[in-house]
This record gives structure tokens, sequence and C-alpha cells, in this order.
């Protein structure tokens, strides 16, 4: 199971967050995401545990409990959404109304 944590410290490594999941089962990756300009953490991350019902124990334990001085948001992460990113506002040569 993949899963989302919200509002990590920004001090806070892909090891420390494998850490705390690990205390609930097996692990098999922990990431951060970083921000691709600055290269400073975003504030959240994902943790993938293969077992669903450590998963799901994982979550329950963790999401609002403090880790580094931040209340976890923990819960089952969202798949990604297919299309583009995000830049709108385009000519469009259909529509020569103007």
């Amino acid at each position: 199971m993949n899963i989302y944590v919200g509002n990590l410290s920004f001090d806070a490594t892909d090891e420390d967050l494998r850490e705390v999941f690990e205390q609930h089962g097996r692990v098999e990756t922990a990431k951060i995401i970083m921000d691709s300009y600055s290269g400073r953490s975003r504030g959240f991350g994902f943790v993938e545990m293969p077992d669903e019902s450590e998963a799901r124990a994982a979550i329950s334990a963790l999401d609002g409990q403090e880790f580094m001085g931040r209340a976890l948001r923990v819960d089952e992460a969202r798949p990604r959404r297919q299309g583009g990113g995000g830049r709108g506002g385009g000519f469009d040569r259909r529509d020569d109304s103007w």
C-alpha cells in the first residue's frame, strides 16, 4: 500500500520517515518529495508498505501524531492523475471568433 505523509518537518530525511513507519511493519520505500528548484523538502512524502494490515495499522497509529515538532497527516495515497502539468490558457486555432 502506498501511504501519503503530510505536514513533515522540513528537516526530516527519508531515513527518519522510514524509521517511524518501520515501528509498524516492513517498509519497502520511504521518500520525501523535494522541490526541484530549491532542493528543499516540500513537506510531504510517501511510504510503501507491502502488507496492507501493517499499512493500515501505521496509518491509524501515526495520523495526528507529533513527529519532529509537527502533527503528521497520514492517509492512503490517492492514485496519480493522468494528464498535463496544469498549464492552460493557450490559444485554440479552432476558435477564430475574435
